[in-house]
């Protein structure tokens, strides 16, 4: 016979299993909420280093432009033997906000490569860029303390807008990973043949030469020297005639071969790579960039070295060399799956 106290141990049993699987089911879900709470996190970090650092390079120009590199005289880290200023002027202000920007930056930063570093290892790229993003950013500012407390040389100093640069590069590309642009553009499936490949590598690696010949402008007091654009004076078109006109016309001859070696990939891109939007639009938003600076280095010629000018055009050149690494990595993946054994 049926004994009832089976059908009470049955219903005990068939309860337990009922509430157990709730327990695994409400586990997982609060998983998945924290997780995607700590993505967003990530993400703002993310975009606000992203941010932070165009704001570093932007203040160093600001610096550079308004010769407030002593506004704290031979002091680093405090200003003006303080280590926080009482008597404020323009020059104060400049200096001490780029360090203080840079030091909440820096945290920022560090923040976003260990977070990034810990979430996103398997992503090949992850760990290296983290490491970029940390190394340049302390070697920019040892170089800014380095001048700061000793001084240096104006073809040294052109090279700390570079190194900036390449830590903005890593933190951009690093928040490209973290907002997984690489998915929405398919980039895993971008296959770009040898001659787009060294095309790439060989502008991005020359782009980093325009960029220190700009840098160069700046620092050597440079940028006013020619009147005139395309010339240096269009009245009398000739040679350079002094050192400070050999470094500005120089600048503008390796801009003018960037615009158009640009040029010429982007309409490579678009007639071989319609179907990798990734290539072909990557390319595209390159050559607006690269003509956008090409007219505000024009600008600020003929405004005479405007403030506003001369931020937006270290600006765009900043957003461009981001998206040339972009470009670079693009390459490497290509390369990468390429090189992986078929199925």
């Amino acid at each position: 016979m049926f004994h009832p106290g089976l059908v009470v141990v049955f219903a005990f049993r068939f309860r337990y299993h009922q509430l157990s699987d709730t327990v695994i089911i409400r586990s997982r879900i609060l998983k998945e909420v924290s997780s995607m709470q700590h993505n967003r996190i990530l993400k703002w970090i993310a975009v606000a280093s992203t941010i932070g650092m165009l704001a570093i390079l932007l203040g160093g120009a600001l610096v550079t432009k308004t010769e407030s590199g002593m506004g704290c005289g031979r002091h680093w880290p405090g200003c003006n033997g303080e280590l926080i200023p009482t008597e404020i002027n323009a020059e104060v202000l400049i200096e001490f906000s780029h360090r203080l920007v840079t030091g909440a930056v820096g945290i920022l930063i560090v923040v976003l490569s260990v977070w990034a570093w810990r979430a996103l290892g398997h992503i090949r790229e992850t760990k290296f860029l983290s490491f970029m993003a940390i190394f340049f950013l302390v070697l920019q500012a040892l170089i800014g303390a380095a001048q700061v407390l000793w001084g240096q040389g104006d073809f040294i100093l052109a090279l700390h807008f570079g190194i900036s640069l390449i830590s903005f590069a890593a933190v951009f590309l690093l928040t490209l990973l973290i907002f997984e642009v690489d998915r929405k553009f398919d980039a895993e499936n971008v296959r770009i043949g040898n001659k787009l490949k060294w095309h790439t590598i060989g502008v991005t690696l020359y782009s980093y030469l325009v960029v220190y010949t700009g840098a160069l402008v700046r620092h050597t007091d440079s940028g006013l020297v020619c009147r005139d654009w395309p010339f240096c004076r269009n009245d009398d078109i000739g040679l350079p005639t002094n050192m400070h006109e050999w470094v500005q016309m120089g600048h503008r001859l390796a801009a003018l071969f960037i615009v158009i070696w640009i040029a010429y990939i982007f309409f490579h891109a678009w007639k071989h790579y319609q179907n990798q939007k990734a290539v072909s639009r990557g390319w595209m938003i390159a050559f607006i960039l690269v003509l956008t600076q090409a007219s505000t280095g024009m600008l600020v010629v003929l405004t005479r070295a405007n403030l506003a000018a001369a931020l937006i055009h270290s600006l765009i050149i900043s957003l461009l060399f981001g998206l040339l690494c972009y470009m670079i990595l693009l390459v490497s993946r290509s390369r990468h799956y390429e090189s992986r054994p078929k199925s």
